[in-house]
């Protein structure tokens, strides 16, 4: 299965930042910090690649920290580049992101020259609420479905800081299928985007490798961590759906209900603080999928040629 979702208002988000950040001193990417690398978005990164950028791994109170401090680690080693890991509803946190701003940009401040910030991420990133806790109201819309904020919107957080709200913006092509099934488990895209069954049989191989433990302890299947780790993940979805109720007649499992079971206890972190993927991970799919989407690309464009005629003598 390949997760793409890239809806109309998307292409015009996309034309906004465009022209917005020709303005702008600091962009900010909000980023999932349960899967910090499928959470930034390759198209944003373009956009923005000649501006100063702080990181923002927001949810990690969801995360694992032990991987989270990995990716502050791979971000803070980039050039022009700041990482912070934030609660977007814990007010003291939050507020620590103007002064990173400001570190960024340490030319810019005052009535004459005031700092002027993007702030931008995937969709259901938390973004709405960070911006909340920021202004102390709620001035942006918030909710747990992708696409809530339609429209730009212009906050002033101090006499001298504006910010810039846009949008969530995935991208139009996802190269990384891994980071497809991540962003449909953690909420990013539509629900018409993905098929839950596969979505959480990937989530299930992925943790029972990564977090056996804490799959144990949820879910109990009576398996030892070595023998989870050789378990087919649809065995194991049909034990979830067993042990939570979800049958149909005749005692069968609903493999639907189970699929919902297994991906609502991921994103309400009922299975513990789970990371889906390591700076290395991450980076080792990336590479993969840039290879494959070259031979796409390449298999393409050989199939646009017409064919070649013989040669006149």
């Amino acid at each position: 299965m390949s997760v793409q979702w890239f809806p109309g208002h998307m292409h015009l988000t996309r034309q906004a930042i465009a022209e917005r950040v020709k303005s702008i001193d600091v962009v900010i990417e909000m980023l999932d910090a349960r899967l910090p690398g499928s959470s930034a978005n390759p198209l944003l990164g373009e956009l923005t690649k000649k501006r100063p950028s702080l990181k923002v791994l927001n949810k990690q109170d969801l995360a694992d920290p032990e991987r989270t401090a990995l990716w502050l680690a791979h971000y803070n080693a980039q050039p022009g580049t700041r990482a912070i890991p934030l609660d977007a509803g814990v007010a003291a946190p939050a507020r620590a992101l103007i002064a990173a701003c400001r570190e960024l940009a340490p030319n810019r401040g005052g009535m004459v020259k005031p700092l002027r910030v993007l702030i931008c991420g995937i969709p259901n990133v938390g973004k709405s609420t960070l911006i909340n806790t920021l202004v102390g109201k709620r001035s942006a819309k918030t909710g747990d479905e992708a696409g809530v904020t339609r429209t730009e919107q212009r906050l002033v957080l101090a006499d001298d800081f504006y910010l810039y709200d846009t949008p969530g913006m995935l991208w139009p092509r996802i190269i990384v299928p891994q980071s497809g099934f991540h962003l449909a488990a953690s909420g990013a895209v539509g629900r018409n985007a993905y098929d839950d069954q596969e979505v959480a049989l990937e989530l299930l191989d992925n943790l029972k490798l990564a977090y056996p433990a804490l799959l144990l302890a949820r879910y109990g299947f009576g398996l030892t961590a070595e023998a989870l780790a050789q378990a087919p993940a649809e065995e194991l979805l049909d034990a979830i759906g067993r042990q939570r109720g979800a049958l149909v007649s005749g005692g069968r499992v609903d493999a639907q209900k189970a699929a919902e079971l297994v991906i609502g206890d991921f994103r309400a972190t009922l299975m513990g603080r789970i990371t889906l993927e390591t700076p290395e991970q991450y980076l080792q799919w990336l590479r993969a999928g840039q290879v494959a989407d070259a031979q796409r690309r390449q298999e393409r464009l050989q199939e646009r040629r017409p064919p070649r005629g013989p040669r006149r003598r």
